[in-house]
């Protein structure tokens, strides 16, 4: 929270020591518009949806997490507009920008490539898991990373996540971090970029 695209590109550029960069996929950091954020006293801060309080055992404030479910689905229609195919988009973030990347797939876009989510939560009763419970068809991979030592959003509730999206149909794999916080590492960033390419693999070139 409070961070933007940008923040996040250096913050993945110092950890790697590197851009994340592949030849053959475009990478795009979003930035959340800034609105009041109930945990920070109603503090303006740029944050992808406001939260009544930062636990999974409360009501999910969807309102906000709608409104922009629609603003990050005009982002997914202008790159099908230049030509990206939908199966090849894959959407995810750091925290709450997983949490919002889980809601905008499963939700609203069922059939991109994958998501990942690191260090993110869904609440207990979120309306992703009633989305699921009414679904036939197949679903994005998720791909989950959490540090066992995360103070803010507990590993216990990615783990959870994990459990019920995989109980409900999502091809999932979850990523134990020992000893990490509320950040990322390396090896996750790293595990991240190989997955990444297994999903969206080069394309063999067309033959006219």
């Amino acid at each position: 929270t409070g961070d933007t695209g940008q923040g996040a590109r250096t913050w993945i550029k110092q950890i790697l020591n590197q851009d994340m960069a592949f030849q053959h996929i475009k990478v795009i950091y979003p930035t959340a518009p800034a609105r009041p954020y109930t945990p920070m006293k109603g503090a303006f801060s740029t944050v992808w949806f406001d939260r009544y309080k930062i636990s999974n055992d409360c009501p999910e404030h969807i309102e906000s997490i709608d409104s922009m479910c629609r603003g990050l689905t005009d982002v997914i229609n202008d790159e099908i507009k230049n030509g990206i195919a939908k199966n090849r988009i894959l959407i995810g973030g750091f925290s709450m920008g997983g949490g919002m990347a889980m809601h905008l797939a499963y939700r609203f876009h069922q059939d991109l490539a994958g998501v990942f989510a690191l260090s993110s939560f869904l609440n207990k009763d979120s309306a992703v898991y009633q989305a699921l419970k009414r679904n036939e068809s197949v679903l994005p991979e998720l791909f989950q990373c959490h540090g066992t030592a995360d103070e803010l959003v507990l590993y216990s509730w990615g783990e959870e996540t994990n459990k019920m999206l995989k109980s409900l149909g999502v091809s999932t794999s979850l990523h134990t971090f020992p000893n990490l916080n509320h950040e990322l590492s390396r090896t996750e960033i790293e595990k991240l970029k190989t997955w990444i390419v297994k999903k969206l693999p080069v394309e063999a070139a067309k033959t006219n």
